[in-house]
């Protein structure tokens, strides 16, 4: 993850080829093994939506993937079912937080993967048979949360 002022060509390509070159040729080399109610589900990042300083590189792949996503969902309609995920802050460890960490999510905690486990496994399931081509956040509401300077005592810093 490296940003306009330290991110060179080369890393920058490789951010997109890990990015979205792989999902791309992932998705055609399966193409002919995919059967009708088959699904893909790619991985984004609310880094999709929104940014911080110096991270162009990772943003910019993630992004690609969100687009990505909605162009296959056009391409192997009727066969391919294409959405992705975009996880928010996710705790690989299970920890708890609480205070500042837990409250600037609306749903009160830091994610888990569990949480994007189980939204992987709906949307490859029967039950999410009518959704394709989105990009859906699990984010704990963070997202969706305008802070701006000297709300809750947050300032904003160069």
């Amino acid at each position: 993850m490296k940003g306009i002022s330290s991110c060179s060509y080369e890393e920058f390509e490789y951010a997109l080829s890990v990015g979205v070159t792989a999902p791309f040729y992932l998705s055609k080399l399966f193409a002919k093994h995919f059967t009708k109610g088959s699904s893909i589900v790619n991985i984004s990042s609310s880094r999709d939506r929104m940014s911080q300083r110096e991270t162009e590189s990772y943003t910019a792949a993630k992004g690609g993937i969100a687009a990505l996503t909605h162009a296959l969902a056009a391409s192997f309609a009727g066969r391919v079912r294409v959405n992705s995920i975009s996880p928010g802050w996710i705790d690989n460890a299970y920890k708890k937080y609480e205070g500042p960490d837990a409250k600037q999510h609306s749903a009160g905690r830091v994610g888990n993967p569990d949480d994007i486990a189980n939204m992987v496994l709906f949307l490859c399931s029967e039950k999410a048979g009518f959704i394709t081509g989105e990009n859906i956040c699990i984010d704990g509401g963070m997202t969706h949360l305008m802070i701006y300077h000297n709300d809750c005592g947050w300032k904003f810093e160069e």
